[in-house]
């Protein structure tokens, strides 16, 4: 298998169905999606059920018990059996090329770890006219600097290389925590300047409280990154500077 999609989902059904077409018309077929269900009370299960039916590749795993995004997506690591990991919630999108272009970027550079530019769309899936874009190269202080400049649904890890891993066990910011968890075994994360995704900017979920992820970035970056008092209260001020006005972050306006 050359490509494991890692989805977690929860509450998702209004949007899931998206998500996996936009795999579905990748153009390179070889590659499983790994689905986990971190219990959900909407239809989502019953709106899966006729991809599951239809596609092997397709795979669908739900949590005995509703246990965060974090717990759902290590599961989903956990079952993943491709050479590549790459992550996609089941609220976002890709660009039908997304993948083929990503291997080719991360064969050719030889580098384990990459993201690429993505669009910002609103719940009905219109543009926001705001593309965001990634460092060239992105190391572990830079990762803390820029408060995470990367989006969840733009990376891939070389997992012949790197290896599983099991995501921070933290509410939020938990994409965070496992970029710097795999930044100390790699020496950067690679990014592509080509918009190859749609991330779906929702009202009243997990990430969208800004002020509220202040103590899940204490808890990342004091009890499981282990920064001492200084880096710590660093990076919480780099945080608020990033989140405030955007300083060191390539967001633009699109047409």
């Amino acid at each position: 298998m050359l490509v494991s999609v890692v989805m977690p989902t929860y509450n998702c059904g209004k949007y899931i169905v998206e998500s996996i077409e936009s795999v579905l018309h990748q153009t390179i077929p070889d590659w499983e999606l790994q689905i986990v269900d971190d219990c959900s009370t909407d239809n989502t299960q019953e709106i899966l059920q006729p991809y599951l039916e239809r596609y092997s590749n397709i795979h669908y795993y739900r949590l005995l018990k509703n246990s965060g995004p974090a717990a759902a997506r290590t599961e989903a690591i956990k079952r993943a059996t491709g050479k590549y990991i790459a992550f996609l919630d089941s609220d976002d999108l890709w660009m039908p090329n997304k993948l083929e272009k990503q291997i080719a970027y991360m064969e050719h550079t030889g580098i384990a770890f990459s993201c690429t530019g993505y669009e910002q769309i609103d719940e009905y899936g219109k543009s926001l006219h705001v593309v965001c874009i990634p460092p060239k190269k992105t190391d572990y202080n830079k990762m803390l600097r820029l408060s995470n400049p990367i989006g969840n649904l733009s990376v891939m890890y070389d997992q012949s290389k790197l290896g599983k891993y099991e995501v921070p066990p933290i509410k939020k910011r938990n994409d965070f925590a496992l970029w710097l968890k795999i930044l100390h075994d790699t020496p950067y994360c690679g990014g592509m300047p080509e918009i190859l995704a749609k991330y779906r900017v929702r009202k009243n979920s997990v990430s969208s409280n800004k002020l509220g992820q202040a103590k899940y970035h204490w808890e990342l970056y004091r009890k499981i990154e282990k920064l001492n008092l200084v880096k710590a209260v660093w990076a919480i001020v780099c945080w608020g500077l990033v989140k405030g006005i955007g300083v060191g972050l390539d967001r633009k306006k699109s047409e």
